[in-house]
């Protein structure tokens, strides 16, 4: 039998109704075969095919928008200010991937003729591309339903490199999930592309592009504390209690230095967070994850409960934000310093006073791998062995700033060194996100007529290519 998937309201804990059910291993096959077969029909239209799909895709979703995103704020309770942007920027990352297509690097075309007199030995003609990797399976995130969901970047570029998608919806959200399957698909069909492009075990590895979690760790400078530690502090409450602290990005650790200006960023933090007003998270399983780490850290010795908001009876998932201190030399402590160095998910931040940069430099030595790192420092100063260090562990490195939210560019990094992600060399965001779904294919001495149209040498589709080591554009 198949277990029925329910809908429910976060602001509630009330069951809305029942939209769907888990598949079984043999539905699961049975889609996955789909998708395969599909893979022809979007290796046909070719990138201004599959450019098309992603614009009518994203027509799609705006047309249908109201509804999206009642469900999901009902689903969600992330409130429809907050999803209308999600939503907005879930086609606007489809628009982007058409324009990374229109665009055509992202094949990275390299060819080089035949040369009979190479020196050391003769060369044949070789030519080279990245390919689609086949069928990929996009796994919804509870805390994006539609950004890192059913219509999200995950989707929009696997789809834009050629791949099939096989979407895995969040239960915490499975009606929007199931609206926005249904969207994407007539956008396929709009473009006159199979709509079964977005539909386990298997003989061979599955590479495997995952977010696991993310410290996100902040330094604050002795000068930077003394200049602006009011700013600061007001900037830290609003990025690590934003959306519930539900944002891979959220920054769990900060350092500040031990006098008196650190004193006044903790200070100006604490009463932010007493003044916090609980909201719901998106599950009752990630409220209940989420208080249990927060307990389990407070607990820790030498850690200090600093402040705690108000936690309010109800019925829905309320979680309170909480402000753990501790001072620098409590960390070395091993038990101590692997629990505050992991990430509690939700409202909950770490604060580490630190006398000296030489005790700074030796627990940033030891930091985890994040998705992002940041600095704030004095007007003039350049921590460049703080930067050394932290590059080492982040994939994106954030100056005077506050690391959660993240833009949805050609140079954007949203990566980093294990547990952030499992492979730190790519992007979850942004237009070289395609590079997880591509792999390199090279063609050695084959007639022009039987190779694919990127490689031919009168450049049907007019993309820059390496010829012969010389860079050519269209």
């Amino acid at each position: 039998m198949t277990a029925e998937v329910a809908s429910t309201d976060p602001r509630t804990g009330q069951v809305v109704e029942t939209v769907a059910h888990e598949f079984t291993p043999a539905e699961v096959d049975a889609r996955c075969r789909t998708a395969a077969a599909a893979a022809a029909a979007l290796d046909a239209a070719g990138p201004a095919g599959r450019a098309r799909m992603l614009r009518a895709m994203a027509d799609e979703l705006e047309a249908d928008a109201d509804a999206i995103v009642a469900l999901a704020d009902r689903e969600s309770a992330l409130g429809s200010s907050r999803l209308r942007g999600e939503l907005a920027r879930s086609s606007f990352q489809l628009r982007l991937f058409a324009g990374v297509l229109d665009d055509g690097g992202y094949l990275g075309v390299i060819i080089d003729h035949a040369d009979p007199d190479a020196a050391p030995v003769p060369r044949p003609d070789l030519r080279r591309m990245l390919a689609p990797l086949g069928p990929v399976a996009v796994f919804g995130a509870s805390n994006f339903p539609l950004a890192f969901s059913v219509p999200g970047g995950d989707t929009a570029s696997a789809l834009a490199a050629g791949c099939p998608v096989i979407v895995k919806a969040h239960p915490a959200h499975p009606a929007t999930a199931q609206r926005c399957a249904q969207v994407l698909r007539a956008g396929a069909a709009a473009a006159d592309i199979s709509a079964d492009v977005l539909a386990s075990a298997r003989p061979d590895p599955i590479p495997f592009y995952g977010e696991l979690g993310s410290l996100n760790p902040v330094v604050v400078t002795a000068a930077a504390a003394a200049e602006r530690a009011d700013e600061i502090a007001a900037g830290l409450l609003a990025s690590y209690t934003n959306g519930v602290g539900q944002f891979c990005t959220k920054p769990g650790l900060v350092f500040v230095p031990a006098g008196a200006s650190g004193r006044r960023i903790r200070d100006g933090l604490a009463s932010g967070t007493r003044d916090y007003n609980p909201t719901a998270m998106l599950a009752e399983r990630i409220r209940d994850s989420y208080r249990a780490g927060a307990d389990q850290r407070a607990m820790l010795p030498g850690v200090d409960v600093l402040a705690e908001s108000a936690a309010p009876d109800g019925t829905g998932f309320l979680a309170p934000a909480r402000l753990l201190g501790v001072p620098a030399h409590v960390l070395r402590d091993d038990a101590v310093r692997t629990t505050l160095f992991d990430e509690c998910f939700g409202p909950l931040m770490v604060v580490v006073a630190y006398t000296d940069d030489a005790q700074l430099a030796e627990l940033l030595a030891q930091l985890p791998g994040s998705l992002t790192a940041s600095v704030h420092a004095g007007a003039g100063e350049t921590p460049a062995a703080h930067l050394d260090v932290l590059r080492q562990r982040a994939g994106r490195i954030v100056w005077n700033g506050y690391p959660t939210g993240v833009a949805v560019t050609w140079a954007t990094q949203h990566g980093g060194p294990y547990p952030s992600t499992t492979d730190s060399r790519s992007t979850s965001v942004g237009a070289t996100a395609i590079e997880r779904w591509l792999r390199p294919i090279a063609y050695q001495s084959t007639p022009d007529a039987m190779l694919p149209l990127a490689l031919q040498e009168a450049n049907p589709w007019r993309l820059p290519r390496r010829v012969d080591g010389v860079l050519e554009m269209p």
